[in-house]
């Protein structure tokens, strides 16, 4: 009986290493996904409108499955914890491969490979807003938000590119981004992070499962580039791609920072930051 018990833990065993490696390949769960193929370009596309306070820009991104890339639309989402924000995911080569390093959130924006996402992600730290005690406060040179509704919101146009010439590479490495993490970026990846929510595992899940978004069917150019909330299936309410010579007009709201984005003080004057009206318990991210 001995013997049999150990057999059918040594084969109990076996199956779960075999179906570890049978998995498909993942952006999150920490694991680094290495491909000999490069992502194709950033698609250019409008950022849907802020839905409500609290909730951060998260870029698209291109993923790898089974059948190759496919595009992981961009997204508002509610910040995990107050203070909080988000550090998108990157592709890195190095060693022959392209690997995917997954995103998380923390006190302060890390290293994303100095990939310029857009929308105040300018390939360093984040100008798309800032912490302002407990509430949110955005950014509007640089973000879609309707302030009749969030009113907790300044402008910078310190951070907003104006080069003609928009670099839409995905990644870093040879013949991509050759940015290098700086000292600010190196102290932020020693900080306490949180991995990505539920509502962005299950969203980049349902990219994955929507074969429009792949590169091979889109050709760069996928049917949601963007959505308002995370959901399965995808929101109706989606961005296309632009077509090329848009590049300008809907990518250049993420020049480089100085400056990661939860500076001492206040936004510039005259801006207040009333509590919002109306305001939902599920929609307030849990304090440290």
């Amino acid at each position: 009986m001995r013997t049999h018990s150990i057999r059918s833990l040594l084969l109990a065993a076996f199956i779960v290493a075999l179906s570890t490696v049978a998995l498909p390949s993942a952006s999150y769960a920490g694991v680094f996904v290495s491909i000999t193929v490069a992502p194709p370009l950033l698609p250019v596309y409008v950022q849907p409108i802020c839905p409500g306070e609290g909730y951060i820009w998260t870029p698209g991104y291109w993923a790898y499955g089974d059948d190759g890339y496919y595009w992981v639309p961009g997204t508002w989402v509610l910040a995990p914890r107050v203070g909080f924000l988000w550090t998108p995911g990157y592709w890195g080569f190095g060693g022959g491969f392209y690997a995917w390093h997954p995103g998380y959130w923390g006190p302060h924006v890390g290293f994303y490979g100095g990939v310029n996402y857009g929308f105040g992600y300018g390939g360093f730290g984040f100008g798309g807003g800032m912490w302002v005690g407990e509430h949110f406060s955005y950014n509007t040179a640089v973000t879609n938000v309707n302030t009749t509704i969030v009113h907790n919101t300044y402008i910078n146009k310190t951070v907003v590119n104006n080069n003609t010439t928009i670099n839409r590479t995905s990644f870093n490495g040879p013949n991509g981004v050759t940015a290098q993490p700086t000292a600010e970026e190196k102290a932020a990846s020693r900080e306490q992070h949180v991995t990505p929510t539920a509502a962005q595992i299950s969203h980049e899940h349902s990219a994955s499962m929507n074969r429009a978004q792949l590169a091979s069917v889109n050709h760069g150019r996928p049917a949601n580039a963007a959505v308002s909330r995370p959901s399965t299936p995808m929101n109706r309410n989606a961005q296309q791609a632009m077509p090329k010579g848009s590049e300008v007009a809907h990518h250049n709201a993420g020049a480089p920072h100085p400056a990661n984005a939860r500076p001492e003080g206040r936004p510039p004057a005259n801006h207040e930051h009333p509590k919002p009206e109306g305001a939902q318990r599920e929609h307030r991210p849990e304090r440290n």
